[in-house]
């Protein structure tokens, strides 16, 4: 079974119908959000106008319904930068908001703070996240640019994580359910760039970047304390997850399963560790309740890896390790080729291909396609799931191992949009690209370009159909946010490859 969320049910803009749009700005009736959420009504938008806002704002029960969402959109007139605070903001006990290209930036606490407020029963519901930045922590510990508790049903798309606490994640979550974490960056996290623990399930990490990442990139469980647990039951700190399609580079660790059981690693290209490519823990250890960490997947996976690594994987106790399944998974040292054999794994690791080199366009330009005579290509283990590799192009019936399936068209149009009446292609580009939208009453947009580091780097007016020079780009990911007039219209990642 497939635990997806589908993002077209929410990624549409009821704009012109909301009952009421309430609009927070300096000049404007209302001056932050806890005062608009005084008299947002289900179904109404608050509209927030380019400035910076302190942080520290606690709002409680801050609920749409299920036919009516609250909007809390950026006006698109500008940057929304929530600074400061312990979180910039908490919201407890919220429920069917959608969240949209917001900033929150230097906080002391956790950059974002949302939570069911401690009762169980009653979790914080459908909530989504389009396209905020989360960054510059103004912490060293245990601080969270993005802390989730007791949240069900959730998405979060489009975002940026850069520059967190030294102890933190750039998501942490406890006891959450049901969600997907979808084409997002981030970039120099502190402890973990995803934490998924406290007994969360049916969770989907897809299509991510993420680039030195502390620790654990990927801390697929954790140690939580009894008491936090949602549900409080839970017989394991995290089940049910599925990692798809993502790229990692650097950390200590890619990938480490901790306490966690029934979950799935596949097709993610895994560049240069720092020391492991796997861990296999259990923190949380009670033989009576929880069960030892097994029975997990990793398949397909494309591991380039370097002298750093000596043994891929870490197994430590009160696991079990002859329960997992690795086959198919590329493993290759691009400085000592001889020596690409992974060591320490907890099973063999089936029809695996060792030592034969990828072929990767560039890898420190961070253009991972490959050509069609790789040893990677076709020769992935045949399953149904993931459907789409990093860059939103299917994965063919032979499927390639790593991330970015080949043998399709690379100018094929990324799926990572929020507003399908936007396109940009080639996508992935090189030199140029062109954008569109459908509109045709829309003359003009306006054209901000954000690198992995959550920067603008570039603002420009343009008309439709107009090429877009990219010479001065370097290789890598980027975000394409354009807008019209107040509305923001269109945001899409863009990968940009080398010539």
């Amino acid at each position: 079974m497939k635990y997806y969320l589908l993002i077209s049910s929410l990624l549409i803009f009821f704009y012109d119908i909301h009952s009421a749009t309430l609009h927070v700005g300096n000049g404007f009736p209302y001056t932050n959000i806890s005062d608009a959420a005084l008299d947002v009504k289900p179904g109404d938008t608050i509209l927030i106008h380019a400035g910076v806002y302190p942080g520290g704002e606690f709002v409680a029960d801050l609920q749409g319904t299920e036919l009516n969402y609250i909007y809390i959109l950026n006006a698109g007139d500008g940057q929304v930068i929530i600074r400061g605070g312990t979180s910039g903001w908490q919201l407890t006990d919220a429920a069917y908001l959608y969240i949209l290209g917001l900033t929150f930036e230097q906080q002391t606490g956790n950059g974002f703070n949302l939570d069911d407020g401690g009762t169980y029963e009653t979790p914080a519901l459908h909530i989504t996240f389009i396209g905020c930045t989360f960054r510059d922590m103004d912490a060293s510990g245990n601080n969270d640019l993005l802390k989730l508790s007791g949240l069900v049903y959730f998405i979060i798309d489009n975002c940026l994580f850069v520059n967190g606490s030294e102890g933190g994640s750039g998501i942490d979550m406890v006891g959450c359910q049901l969600g997907q974490i979808s084409n997002n960056i981030f970039v120099n996290m502190g402890s973990n760039a995803i934490q998924v623990k406290g007994g969360s399930q049916f969770i989907t990490i897809e299509k991510n970047f993420f680039q030195n990442c502390g620790q654990r990139t990927l801390n697929l469980g954790g140690s939580t304390g009894l008491e936090f647990f949602r549900p409080i039951n839970a017989t394991s700190e995290a089940s049910d997850i599925n990692v798809f399609s993502n790229i990692i580079i650097g950390s200590v660790a890619s990938v480490a399963y901790v306490g966690s059981v029934r979950v799935q690693v596949i097709n993610n290209t895994i560049v240069e560790p720092e020391k492991w490519v796997l861990r296999i823990l259990q923190e949380t250890v009670d033989t009576d309740r929880f069960e030892p960490c097994g029975n997990n997947v990793f398949q397909n996976n494309l591991i380039y890896k370097n002298n750093a690594v000596s043994t891929d994987c870490n197994i430590g106790p009160d696991t079990a390790p002859e329960t997992f399944l690795l086959s198919n998974n590329l493993w290759f040292n691009s400085q000592n080729p001889s020596g690409s054999t992974p060591i320490g794994l907890p099973v063999p690791d089936n029809n695996n291909i060792v030592g034969e080199d990828p072929l990767i366009a560039d890898v420190d330009g961070g253009d991972f396609s490959m050509p069609l005579n790789s040893p990677a290509v076709g020769t992935g283990f045949t399953l149904v799931y993931p459907v789409t590799d990093y860059i939103g192009n299917p994965f063919l019936n032979s499927r390639s191992i790593g991330a970015i399936e080949e043998g399709q068209a690379s100018s094929t149009t990324s799926a990572i949009d929020f507003n399908s009446d936007i396109d940009i292609f080639p996508n992935p580009a090189t030199d140029k690209v062109t954008i569109n939208w459908k509109d045709e009453s829309i003359r003009q947009c306006n054209l901000d370009i954000i690198n992995a580091s959550g920067k603008i780097i570039s603002s420009s007016v343009i008309g439709n159909f107009e090429l877009q020079d990219l010479k001065d780009l370097k290789p890598g990911n980027y975000f394409f946010i354009l807008k019209s007039g107040a509305k923001i219209t269109g945001l899409k990642k863009v990968i940009i490859h080398s010539n």
